[in-house]
């Protein structure tokens, strides 16, 4: 079970029968607020609440590395387009809809559609 707190902390909590052990996996010093994984569940995206977009590997155990930083706009949301794990698709609160290639964060195609985005 993977989750967050307030602070901005990935936490992972392995529970086996009435057991159960709690690791710190990242800190990413932002409140996160959604947690996406891959479709094969190798990969997670966090997003902030500053518009931020990490993504941990969970079998690698290492830091969350930035992939994406609001620039003009936050990001409001991200998710993995499918089959696979290679790219993920964004949406800003401006409106503009992004594809990127994950293991660069190349933006790929943009789409702006004209309007304020919520949530």
């Amino acid at each position: 079970l993977y989750f967050s707190a307030q602070e901005g902390v990935l936490f992972f909590y392995h529970i086996k029968s009435l057991q159960y052990e709690v690791k710190i996996c990242a800190d990413i010093l932002q409140p996160i607020s959604s947690l996406i994984f891959s479709p094969d569940y190798t990969v997670l995206l966090l997003v902030t609440d500053q518009g931020t977009v990490y993504t941990y590997k969970p079998a690698h155990s290492g830091e969350a590395v930035k992939l994406l930083d609001a620039c003009s706009s936050c990001f409001l949301a991200a998710d993995f387009l499918t089959p696979g794990n290679k790219y993920c698709v964004s949406v800003t609160t401006s409106g503009e809809v992004q594809v990127w290639f994950l293991e660069d964060a190349t933006c790929l195609s943009k789409l702006n559609l004209d309007i304020e985005v919520r949530i």
